[in-house]
């Protein structure tokens, strides 16, 4: 019995130390649909599932101008633009171009985010559409 309880305390605390899965996206110019060339700006997303729901972290730079919004958009593949499915706050920087994400999501379609079926975007006044995009991938 004592064996089969430290085997189980093990298992258990295995399964906390891998702590809420986490997925990241790399963002580019080059990862809008369509492609966009010459766009300096760049940013990271993370987005962390607690439950359901997922909580939204992240950073840019380099941008054409302020950021006017970002965004969760799926389910589609890299290939493919999508509608929102999660509004971020966008919390511009200095210089302009620069800032910080975050936003919760809720009841959030996970098995799709396993799937790498979601992406973020970050729209300027330039860019309406998009300035800079990167799917999620499971780290």
């Amino acid at each position: 019995m004592k064996a089969r309880m430290i085997v189980l305390f093990g298992a258990v605390a295995a399964l906390a130390a891998c702590g809420p899965p986490t997925f990241k996206a790399t963002l580019s110019g080059g990862a809008e649909v369509p492609a966009l060339t010459g766009i300096a700006g760049t940013g990271s997303v993370t987005v962390t599932v607690d439950g359901m729901n997922v909580d939204v972290t992240g950073t840019y730079s380099g941008l054409t101008g302020a950021a006017q919004s970002a965004h969760l958009h799926g389910p589609g593949t890299a290939a493919e633009t999508k509608p929102n499915v999660c509004t971020l706050t966008v919390t511009e920087g200095t210089p302009a171009g620069s800032g910080t994400l975050a936003g919760e999501c809720l009841a959030f379609d996970i098995a799709g985010l396993n799937s790498g079926m979601y992406y973020a975007n970050i729209h300027t006044t330039a860019h309406a559409g998009g300035e800079i995009r990167g799917q999620l991938a499971k780290q």
